[in-house]
């Protein structure tokens, strides 16, 4: 295990540590924030109501330190209401600007396809160029930036979908899910009293996020790996479900997530399960499938898994199994 790859893991660990005092037992969907907190990319947050989305990306802003705003996502937002706007101060007899809740470290967009497609689409720029133009003028945002959305896909009246073109900029898409019986009676022994949010404190800094985001850049991917991983995305533009694939877009989003996951585990080499266990959270979001697939009861993530099954996993000795040993070993 590298120096880097140590440091990156412990990082990791104690974020998680942090949130897993308000979240009880999701630690795949904490190591999912984990990874797009590396890669700075953003999250779409997907479920069914009164299971944590919010109370999660929360947890997750407390910990990392920096700044957090919220914006609640109704039909009347305005796209000042996200980026900011230019007023005229008769004081200073000048137009000045007015930041918007978008000039922030993490960035909570609750219900965000209750906004109407004008003001989501106002997201774009922020979400993809990290910086926000008004009035001519380009303002870089701070860094890191990420975008936490929810999204209740089960309520459609009032709701507006997320273009395809704002999905595609979602580095991967979780859901929470129920808790089980036992996990259930641990939230409520430990919100019994108090609810842990109030009293979390920060255990990492934004620059400790840069530094850590620039040192998973450098995991190593073998030629092999890079192969599979772009014969995985390639096959989804030749399904006959999928009327339109997964673009370069989410190849690069797949590899950088990799790097982050392996790091986040301790290791300085992807693995082939690096990928297949980021292949569903990263791509089924981007897919558009065939409207005759869907009447037939087809879905993105069965088609990802279906790939998952028949595109060829590199064995060991092709990705080099020294090379994986040392990353594992130290």
């Amino acid at each position: 295990m590298s120096g880097d790859s140590a440091s990156i893991a412990a990082l990791g660990e104690r974020i998680a540590s942090n949130i897993e005092r308000v979240i009880v037992g999701k630690p795949a969907a904490i190591e999912l924030l984990l990874v797009a907190l590396l890669c700075e990319g953003h999250v779409l947050i997907e479920d069914v109501p009164g299971v944590g989305k919010t109370t999660l990306a929360r947890a997750l802003s407390r910990s990392i330190g920096g700044s957090h705003r919220r914006i609640q996502f109704t039909p009347d937002l305005l796209p000042t209401d996200i980026g900011g706007l230019a007023y005229f101060n008769q004081k200073l007899g000048d137009f000045e600007f007015r930041p918007g809740p978008v000039f922030t470290n993490i960035l909570l967009a609750d219900e965000i396809n209750r906004a109407t497609p004008r003001t989501q689409s106002a997201l774009l720029e922020a979400m993809e160029e990290r910086t926000v133009t008004i009035e001519g003028e380009t303002r870089p945002l701070p860094r890191p930036f990420l975008v936490l959305a929810t999204e209740n896909p089960v309520e459609l009246e009032g709701t507006f979908p997320l273009p395809e073109a704002q999905l595609d900029r979602f580095l991967v898409r979780l859901a929470i899910g129920y808790p089980d019986q036992e996990e259930e009676l641990a939230i409520l022994e430990r919100f019994q009293r108090e609810t842990p949010l109030d009293t979390l404190m920060a255990v990492a800094q934004p620059d400790d996020l840069l530094v850590a985001a620039a040192a998973a850049r450098e995991v190593h991917v073998s030629d092999e790996l890079r192969r599979y991983l772009t014969a995985l995305v390639r096959a989804t533009r030749d399904h006959d479900a999928v009327a339109l694939g997964a673009s370069p877009r989410a190849s690069l989003a797949l590899f950088h997530a990799a790097q982050a996951l392996a790091a986040l585990r301790g290791r300085d080499t992807v693995l082939p399960d690096d990928i297949k266990t980021l292949a569903l959270p990263v791509l089924s979001h981007r897919l558009l499938l065939d409207p005759d697939a869907r009447l037939r009861g087809r879905d993105a993530a069965g088609i990802v898994t279906e790939l998952l099954a028949t595109v060829p996993v590199p064995v060991e000795g092709e990705i080099g199994l020294a090379t994986a040993t040392r990353g594992i070993g130290g």
